[in-house]
């Protein structure tokens, strides 16, 4: 009885050891022939070497060599646009592009979505950092005759009337440079300075931290502002200036009498009725 109890077991182990062997080689064999087809697919299938991103970028971001890779891509269905090793999107040395919409990972590169060398994708990507992007009304006079361009520096004027009864303040209408050397980026809603026609604008846009902001917001709202143009390779620091009405045509405040008035003298004639005192004020003789 053990000895046929030893050789079913045995029998089952063989079974079992050759099942395994039966299941290894199939399993084998289909991944042979499943690596087959796809190496006949990749080479039925011709493709060549383009540049796409290797992360996902945002609007306005700036393409760096380190953001893109290249991979290949079926020729039949090749981007128009495309950029390859012959046309790199990213040349160390050279200026950047910028990302001229959203894109993902692995996207591929092409010419619409990034600017040109050394270009931008609109006012976002002009403003530093700890910048923001506000608007001044300005005419024909307050706007330099239409002669602003984008990329233009400016100096920025108020003139308005300073409330109070202050002595010590200056008197009528006042006019004091509040911001120097301010960056224009868009005039109305240009933002390329490639007419060289003036063009008469209703709003200009500057870049300006957000105390500039705050104080050209007030200042707006309280007065005019005027704009005066900077030459392109001034470097100089405009010192403190206000000018009233009364340091304009050189005219001096005059101090205030500190002396004290000399009383006005009187002079008083006494009547006596009875016990009745009476005091009569008379003009002085002396």
């Amino acid at each position: 009885m053990r000895l046929v109890f030893g050789l079913v077991l045995i029998a089952g182990l063989g079974l079992a050891g050759f099942a395994v062997y039966m299941a290894q080689n199939y399993i084998g064999a289909y991944e042979n022939a499943l690596q087959q087809e796809r190496a006949k697919v990749v080479a039925a299938i011709p493709t060549q070497q383009i540049y796409v991103t290797n992360r996902a970028i945002a609007y306005g971001e700036v393409i760096l060599p380190e953001d893109i890779q290249l991979a290949p891509w079926p020729n039949e269905i090749l981007p128009e646009g495309y950029f390859d090793e012959a046309n790199p999107a990213a040349i160390e040395g050279q200026d950047p592009r910028v990302a001229m919409r959203q894109m993902e990972k692995f996207e591929a590169l092409v010419a619409v979505k990034l600017s040109e060398p050394g270009g931008d994708a609109g006012l976002t990507s002009r403003l530093k950092r700890g910048q923001r992007a506000y608007a001044i009304k300005v005419d024909v006079a307050s706007g330099v005759s239409g002669f602003l361009r984008p990329g233009d520096r400016v100096d920025v004027y108020w003139t308005g009337r300073i409330p109070g009864n202050d002595p010590n303040l200056p008197k009528g209408d006042v006019t004091k440079l509040i911001e120097t050397g301010v960056g224009l980026i868009a005039i109305d809603q240009m933002s390329e300075a490639e007419s060289n026609a003036a063009t008469i604008a209703r709003t200009v846009t500057v870049a300006a931290s957000p105390q500039q902001v705050a104080a050209l917001a007030q200042a707006q709202k309280t007065g005019q502002l005027s704009l005066s143009l900077m030459a392109s390779n001034d470097d100089t620091v405009a010192e403190a200036i206000e000018v009233d009405q009364m340091s304009l045509l050189g005219l001096e405040q005059s101090a205030p009498d500190d002396a004290p008035k000399r009383a006005l003298q009187t002079c008083t004639r006494i009547e006596r009725r009875g016990v009745e005192r009476t005091e009569i004020p008379i003009p002085c003789t002396n």
